[in-house]
């Protein structure tokens, strides 16, 4: 298929606002795609790869702003200045393309396979080596596509390469657009469960064409990573017990990883919670399933807990977050930073175990695992209906460092990717921080002319200064925005490409779910999700850096 035509479809999707009119307009390109449905359900929703396939491009903003400048003749300082206007690359791409001073390096016209080749080539590249060469060489392929596009062929390739279509078109529009070019709007319940155990729509979208029948056969596969089953948040023990029902499992909730452990045939493989493959980072995790799992072929849902090799106390995640994007000295965090696997849940033994409840799945568990302690140990758990024996519980989680718990329904089937109340997590509500904005960054896309994302300090008195505690970027309505920037704007003291760094005379009351150490701030605090309450008009200096401390010592 020619690439332009893609094209077509984007500019389309582009013009509307309407989920309805989106599947629509989807449903027609798959119906004219069956050929090449496999690459064009994925490009559709902006990705070059399935979402478990363990192959990334590598390729950041900066280093984008880069590629287009040496796609197109245009100094690197020209296409910051453009980005920073427009908020989007991919317009800066299509723009600078229309006017570029270089020669177009490729007569013949673009196709979705000769994108998706040279794609998967830059990606290949970026799992074989971190050198300096070859990050040249990656940056050239990409340029080398973008030089042979057309203005709005460089725009997509682009925000492809970045993975943010900007079009609106996620997991539900894709899985109703399959279901109304192939089944006239019907099954799509059996669209998304075959999603749900595949992670994968492209192999959805091709049994889509051969029928329904074929969908239904799509089952879990041992070393293909499942949507995790989500918890849905409460505030008290008894919503909780509303949601899950009496009595309840509860079990910790650890401030760990959550990851799926695959076993076939005495092999392991160990995949995030967002489906990335990270089993060369955790070869002490490998081990331990390999030691202490009893069983040929199974999915185990299990946290990844740090411990400190001294004492054994347990590490906070972002201690931990080290070891998962570590390409090298993995040897040497290991013994740094060891972690021990704590199963909650079992998916698969043999067969899938998804539809039996969940005193089923814990029974099965219990019978392949062997516990060794600093290795393999189920979770900490209780069955109960009284209050007093949750509230004990979840002291006892919160004093050994963990983030809570979790209460579980007894007779619940595991449910991947959704929030359906089989499961929920309690955890404390933390006190609120009065924060300094020190900085920020200019937004991109529907946030473009808005300062899309604050920097938040608190003082410190010995330096008299303010020191980065957290950045607060989800969660934001328009109006907020709109608000902060007409604040902030005034405020700015210098600006670096889309970077800005802000006098500190607007405090802010933020709420987070909790601090943790982080020696990438310089107050050495991390608030985690950080989220904006109110303006303080009444305070004009931000809560000091002994308060955070003092916060985080009490957790």
């Amino acid at each position: 298929m020619e690439y332009s035509k893609l094209v077509e479809t984007y500019s389309r999707l582009g013009e509307t606002q309407s989920t309805l009119e989106k599947t629509s307009i989807l449903a027609e390109l798959f119906e004219d795609s069956e050929k090449n449905i496999e690459d064009i359900v994925l490009l559709a929703m902006g990705r070059p790869f399935p979402e478990w396939k363990d192959l990334d491009l590598g390729i950041s903003s900066k280093t984008m702003v880069e590629i287009i400048s040496q796609a197109t003749g245009k100094s690197k300082g020209d296409v910051e200045d453009a980005w920073r206007d427009k908020g989007d690359l991919g317009i800066v791409a299509e723009e600078m393309v229309e006017t570029k001073t270089q020669q177009r390096l490729m007569s013949q016209d673009l196709t979705v396979e000769k994108v998706l080749q040279r794609l998967e080539k830059v990606a290949k590249m970026s799992e074989k080596s971190l050198d300096s060469v070859d990050m040249d060489t990656k940056k050239k392929h990409v340029a080398d596509l973008i030089s042979s596009a057309s203005p709005e062929e460089a725009r997509y390739i682009t925000r492809t390469v970045l993975q943010n279509l900007r079009l609106g078109v996620g997991e539900g529009i894709v899985r109703d657009a399959l279901s109304e070019a192939f089944f006239d709007g019907e099954y799509a319940d059996d669209i998304q469960r075959a999603y749900d155990l595949s992670t994968d729509f492209s192999k959805v979208a091709k049994a889509c064409t051969e029928g329904i029948e074929e969908v239904r056969r799509i089952e879990i596969q041992v070393f293909r990573p499942i949507k995790s089953m989500l918890a849905k948040k409460v505030d008290t023990i008894d919503e909780g017990f509303e949601t899950v029902g009496k009595p309840a499992v509860i079990d910790y909730k650890y401030d760990g990883m959550r990851a799926q452990i695959h076993v076939k045939d005495g092999e392991v493989k160990v995949f995030t919670r967002r489906l990335e493959d990270v089993t060369k980072q955790f070869p002490d995790i490998v081990r331990a399933a390999k030691n202490n799992l009893e069983a040929c072929n199974c999915i185990i849902d299990t946290e990844v807990v740090a411990y400190d090799p001294e004492d054994g106390s347990s590490i906070p995640f972002q201690k931990l977050s080290k070891r998962i994007k570590r390409k090298y000295d993995i040897q040497k965090l290991e013994k740094q930073i060891p972690v021990e696997l704590r199963p909650f849940d079992i998916i698969y033994s043999e067969e899938s175990l998804l539809d039996k409840k969940y005193t089923e799945r814990w029974s099965k568990l219990e019978e392949i695992v062997e516990e060794v302690e600093g290795e393999l140990r189920l979770v900490d758990r209780t069955v109960t209906d009284k209050e007093e024996k949750v509230t004990s519980m979840q002291q006892k989680a919160l004093s050994e460092g963990h983030e809570g718990i979790m209460m579980k329904k007894q007779d619940a089937k595991y449910k991947p990717g959704s929030r359906v109340g089989y499961m929920v997590k309690l955890k404390p509500v933390m006190e609120t921080l009065d924060l300094a904005i020190i900085g920020g960054e200019w937004g991109e896309g529907r946030r473009k002319g808005w300062i899309g994302s604050l920097r938040l300090g608190c003082y410190s008195p010995e330096k008299d200064e303010y020191l980065e505690v957290g950045k607060m970027a989800t969660g934001l309505t328009d109006e907020q925005l709109e608000e902060l920037t007409e604040r902030l704007e005034p405020l700015i003291v210098r600006e670096e490409g889309r970077e800005i760094k802000i006098r500190p005379d607007v405090i802010v009351e933020a709420e987070y779910e909790e601090i943790q150490k982080s020696p990438n701030y310089s107050s050495g605090y991390a608030l985690r999700f950080p989220r904006l309450k109110q303006f303080r008009e009444d305070k004009n200096e931000a809560d000091n850096v002994e308060k955070v401390r003092s916060l985080y010592d009490s957790q």
